[in-house]
């Protein structure tokens, strides 16, 4: 699913956002204006999504998911809060938007028998070449 369909189907009113004072840049405005933006989105209270579809969502995004089934993203990497509240909106899109689609599972394949042949065959060419490092008599030396 493209965080564009998301946008058409979740419409902002279904999210709660907060602002509070941010850590990032901002100057002298930094300890004087709420510039970061959280937004909470139920994930088990929304109608938007189908049972199967919460679950999905739940099971990818378990980190970002605090104990009432709130998805919470915080961002503040903005100097204005208008900024930050779009940032952490296109965040959320994307995010949930990964979640829902559903990737194909990988088969497992074995390596070919030309690419056996090669590995084998170098590793035999790099044993000769130690094996001739070794060849000198002590005899020889002496």
């Amino acid at each position: 699913m493209k965080p564009e369909d998301l946008q058409e189907r979740i419409p902002e009113s279904e999210f709660i956002f907060s602002a509070s004072r941010s850590s990032g840049p901002g100057g002298q405005n930094v300890n004087k204006v709420n510039t970061s933006v959280e937004l909470r989105f139920n994930v088990k209270q929304t109608t938007l999504f189908s049972e199967k579809e919460k679950q999905q969502v739940i099971k990818a995004l378990k980190n970002r998911i605090n104990n009432e089934g709130e998805l919470v993203l915080v961002s503040q990497s903005e100097r204005t809060q208008y900024l930050n509240k779009k940032k952490v909106t296109e965040r959320f899109y994307i995010l949930v938007s990964d979640a829902l689609t559903i990737k194909p599972e990988r088969i497992p394949t074995h390596p070919t028998k030309a690419s056996d042949n090669k590995r084998l065959e170098k590793k035999k060419r790099r044993g000769t070449i130690k094996k001739h490092r070794k060849d000198t008599d002590i005899d020889d030396l002496i």
